[in-house]
């Protein structure tokens, strides 16, 4: 059994700052792959096929992290709140909307 944590974290940008938007999370990527947990950590944009038409906000982190402890203490990390408060939380904002979620790669129980 896998203690893994993998998080998709949606961005919805609002209207004509998805490349800023865009720029500030990757800007998060270095700093966080070196988390003591950190798996993996890449912010990824929403690109069209006609085999995947399924609804997305158009930028999301795909995370990986070794166990719940370790992607908890990256959501406390100044960093991490510094950027909910500044650009998604503040009316001034790059983010329209946010969608955070963890998944487990263990069976039901």
């Amino acid at each position: 059994m896998s203690s893994k944590v993998y998080c998709l974290a949606q961005f919805q940008p609002k209207p004509g700052k998805e490349k800023e938007l865009f720029k500030v999370l990757q800007s998060l990527e270095p700093n966080t792959i070196r988390e003591d947990g950190c798996l993996q950590y890449i912010v990824t944009r929403h690109i069209s096929s006609p085999f995947a038409e399924g609804k997305s906000f158009p930028i999301v982190f795909n995370e990986i992290w070794e166990d719940m402890a370790a992607f908890e203490l990256h959501c406390q990390r100044q960093e991490i709140v510094d950027f909910f408060n500044t650009y998604c939380v503040a009316d001034d904002g790059l983010a329209e909307d946010w969608n955070v979620c963890v998944y487990s790669d263990e069976g039901m129980i």
